[in-house]
């Protein structure tokens, strides 16, 4: 049966940019077979139609970024700098889930995505449990690369955080094993070494050599404090990202959230190796941590994507929220042009696409691109008038609220807002209960 979203406005994000006017996408199975000027006349075959009239139809947007594991955690670790908000906060909190909070942790993730427009996530675990996550992806419909955390070093870890080097990669090499191509591609195994004060040399080394081999994605995170970066020189005697460079880990196989903190060089071996940087304004903000210079990156051709981190440091997953932040946060220091509504959709489809390593199909409308794509309907006050630009309209006035359908590898998984693949009322109602659960454990 094909899938028809009819008479909206499609920004295709295409090589061209094109913004096309009354058009339809059609899809067959779990790919695009037409974008382009409404179909007239009759029409034959069996079709599902949706009707986006005088809305926008996009690519998916994309969490290049994101700690499920953490959500139950939202409103419970404020006021804290990056160390101190892992020792005291985060890795506790991590380290009280077991497989039951672990889903219920995914299921409210992937509901808060699903209702923003995200249809894909780049998404590093808690060192136990992971299992949950992938299950919980597979069962609600959203895309998922992602991986535990790899953590056999480090100081303040709880001990049920602690892991041996051995213990580590024969967990993450289960988990790929299992889990990495399922459900029609639509589940990626990436590795996820957590950071360089929570991994010793050996395993980051391995790491590297396994991505290479299996072909799996490296995600972790590099530069977000200022703190973090003196402690990572005194360590290793190197930047963050020119150490992880001497052990092999940067190129395309690897995104590194945040990168505030790069030094000139950090940079140039960022653009040369071809490594994805994920933007995280919310985080970056809240943590106090600065925000990353993605205008001076975007020009050097580093790929910069987007995405929300935790929600203990954010406190929502909405992708919108993070498109304002980034489109407006850099324009006093580069001015009004510095960060163009253009480029930051670009960061959260087709650079998000890139970054989690499916650039080929994914972050586009186009034929013969995979069908993860959202409707958007800008009608509202807030967004009233629209003006000569949806990309502009969308990017500053547009809500999460204003999306109406989300559609992934074909199958709709919300249709004029209401989810169809999770009870939200049971979602939100396990989240609150296993929550406050784990909460008691932290005081």
């Amino acid at each position: 049966m094909e899938l028809v979203i009819q008479n909206a406005i499609a920004v295709t994000m295409n090589a061209s940019r094109e913004v096309l006017h009354d058009a339809e996408v059609v899809i067959q199975g779990d790919r695009i077979v037409k974008v382009g000027p409404m179909t007239r006349g009759n029409k034959t075959g069996v079709r599902k139609v949706i009707d986006a009239r005088g809305g926008l139809v996009l690519p998916g947007l994309i969490h290049a970024h994101l700690h499920a594991c953490q959500t139950l955690c939202r409103n419970r670790a404020d006021g804290y700098e990056l160390l101190d908000w892992l020792r005291e906060r985060i890795w506790p909190f991590e380290a009280a889930h077991d497989p039951e909070s672990m889903r219920a942790s995914a299921d409210l993730t992937f509901l808060e995505m699903i209702k923003s427009g995200a249809t894909a996530a780049l998404d590093m675990g808690t060192v136990r449990h992971y299992d949950a996550v992938f299950e919980s992806a597979r069962d609600c419909g959203v895309r998922l690369s992602g991986g535990k955390a790899m953590m056999d070093s480090g100081q303040g870890v709880p001990m049920g955080l602690r892991e041996s080097t051995e213990d580590s990669l024969k967990e993450s090499l289960r988990l790929l094993s299992k889990w990495h191509g399922q459900e029609n591609g639509r589940l990626q195994y990436a590795f996820a070494p957590r950071f360089v004060l929570s991994c010793t040399e050996g395993l980051l080394k391995e790491v590297a050599a396994q991505s290479q081999q299996t072909g799996a994605r490296i995600h972790t995170h590099a530069s977000e404090n200022p703190t973090e970066c003196d402690v990572v020189r005194t360590k290793t005697g190197m930047d963050n990202v020119s150490y992880f460079h001497h052990l092999g880990l940067l190129g395309e196989q690897t995104t590194l959230a945040h990168c505030v903190w790069l030094t000139a060089a950090e940079q140039r071996l960022l653009q040369q190796t071809h490594t994805s940087v994920c933007h995280c304004p919310g985080s970056n903000l809240k943590l106090a941590s600065g925000y990353a210079k993605v205008p001076e990156l975007l020009k050097d051709g580093v790929n910069v994507a987007l995405g929300a981190d935790g929600a203990p440091c954010n406190n929502n997953l909405d992708i919108f929220v993070e498109m304002r932040l980034a489109a407006l946060i850099h324009k006093p220091k580069g001015g009004p042009t510095s960060m163009s509504a253009l480029q930051v959709l670009e960061m959260a489809t087709v650079n998000g696409a890139r970054a989690i390593g499916q650039g080929d199909s994914l972050g586009v409308l186009e034929e013969g691109r995979k069908a993860d794509l959202i409707t958007v309907d800008l009608s509202g006050a807030h967004a009233t008038p629209m003006g000569d630009d949806p990309v502009a309209a969308l990017v500053y006035a547009g809500q999460s609220s204003d999306v109406r359908d989300v559609v992934v590898d074909g199958r709709v998984l919300m249709r004029e807002r209401e989810v169809l693949t999770l009870d939200e009322r049971e979602v939100i109602e396990r989240a609150r209960r296993h929550g406050d659960r784990l909460a008691a454990t932290l005081d």
